[in-house]
């Protein structure tokens, strides 16, 4: 009976040290998002209000993680006249100059037909996993699923050098 008793409370101890370990997936978004911050971005859990999709009576709110990489090349007149926007991949009646499956959240008809042209670029080269694309004075944001790996994160990077060297 002492050794029943024995192998119970060291099952029980071993079973409690697994609980709280951390799942794969979760040490791979650890991993991931300590890449995203030596790369210079900021990664954090974003409420995003998606527009009611075609069909639909009540819209999408998910919570995703929101990778922010910072502008700064903005002068301080630049910023404080900056026209924010946000695209979200979802069919709405909202998706005046865009792509197939995205539809403005904000700023419909803020971007000049260039950087229109050049945001519909971008779009077209998201993975599928990418939910929408954000731009403000402070930062450009990807809300992304994280599925993939490390190259997807470059990849989200490398696009968004140009976006924000041509201030869009």
């Amino acid at each position: 009976m002492k050794w029943f008793i024995i192998s119970l409370v060291v099952a029980s101890l071993i079973g409690s040290v697994m609980w709280v370990m951390p799942s794969p997936r979760q040490r791979y978004q650890a991993n991931l998002r300590l890449k995203a911050r030596q790369l210079g971005i900021l990664v954090q859990m974003a409420r995003v209000s998606l527009p009611r999709a075609l069909g639909e009576m009540e819209p999408e709110v998910r919570t995703i993680p929101a990778y922010r990489i910072a502008r700064t090349n903005l002068e301080r007149g630049e910023r404080d006249n900056w026209s924010g926007w946000e695209v979200l991949r979802v069919d709405t009646l909202d998706h005046l100059g865009l792509i197939e499956n995205w539809s403005w959240s904000k700023g419909q008809g803020t971007l000049q037909p260039e950087a229109l042209e050049r945001l519909n670029s971008l779009l077209e080269q998201l993975p599928d996993d990418v939910l929408g694309v954000e731009s403000t004075p402070l930062s450009l944001t990807f809300y992304w699923d994280e599925r993939g790996d490390e190259t997807r994160l470059d990849l989200l990077y490398r696009l968004a050098r140009p976006m924000l060297e041509q201030k869009i």
